[in-house]
């Protein structure tokens, strides 16, 4: 087992609920997320929130980034309840200014936070010598790959949120190779430093699984007859780390990772 230590709450979710035109969509969700501290070692966190279509992933999803406020209940960023740009959202089709340079992108980003022109400026050299864009700062986003546009989109939230970032389907539509790419990508962000934090909302069970070291399972109950109850919630929680299938770069060749996928998969027919 890998040596590591829990500190403070970073992310709670408490107690939220959604209801939109008299449809409960959110019952009582419950989560949180700690501070993980490994030896000698910088650890952010990437947690994989899987569910069904239509179970409500979504409006989690927004609540989470400050984007709605939910009926009942908070979400908080340390002691802040969440607002928009309390976490940086990286959507499934990476919106950028295409009239402006990868480099004008991420300085509307960075006057977010950094209102010193030479701090911004200094950060933004930052981000796209760590993806791999310095060679690409001044073209324009139609003059990018898919892969590329991606690594733009997850630069700019982090100039805006600094820590958290929230990923819808980052491994829709990608080939095998893209997938590892984008995977190690992720997994970079998160180790770049300690309170780095990355959510990620898919249908990518396998993939999703792979790079997390926790799983939220979203689902909702059923009555004797079996028929979902209205209100969906994090139903099951999977803690990576104590199962030791955190942190291996080979993890998907052992065991316990298949047998992983298999609960998750069977529970799915559950949800």
């Amino acid at each position: 087992m890998i040596e590591y230590s829990t500190k403070e709450c970073i992310l709670k979710i408490d107690k939220v609920g959604l209801t939109l035109n008299d449809n409960v969509i959110l019952k009582n969700v419950n989560a949180a997320i700690h501070d993980i501290v490994r030896p000698g070692i910088s650890q952010g966190q990437v947690v994989g929130f899987l569910g069904p279509s239509g179970i409500g992933k979504t409006k989690l999803f927004e609540i989470m980034a400050g984007l709605m406020r939910p009926t009942e209940g908070t979400v908080t960023y340390g002691k802040e309840v969440a607002r928009p740009g309390s976490a940086g959202v990286v959507q499934q089709n990476y919106p950028l200014f295409n009239h402006r340079t990868v480099y004008g992108n991420l300085k509307i980003a960075a006057l977010k936070n950094y209102k010193n022109g030479k701090e911004s400026d200094e950060r933004i050299q930052e981000m796209l010598s760590r993806f791999n864009l310095s060679q690409y700062a001044q073209r324009y986003p139609a003059q990018l790959s898919g892969g590329q546009k991606q690594r733009v989109a997850i630069a700019q939230q982090l100039l805006c949120s600094k820590h958290f970032i929230l990923m819808d389907e980052p491994f829709s539509g990608l080939d095998i190779n893209m997938v590892d790419e984008v995977s190690e990508l992720i997994s970079e962000i998160a180790s770049s430093h300690d309170l780095n934090t990355v959510i990620i909302v898919s249908h990518d069970i396998v993939s999703t699984a792979a790079i997390s070291d926790t799983i939220w399972l979203m689902g909702r109950d059923r009555d004797a007859n079996n028929i979902p109850i209205a209100g969906s919630y994090i139903k099951h929680t999977f803690d990576l780390i104590k199962r030791d299938l955190a942190w291996h770069p080979e993890i998907r060749k052992q065991a316990g990772f298949n047998q992983l996928i298999n609960e998750i998969r069977d529970l799915f027919q559950t949800l």
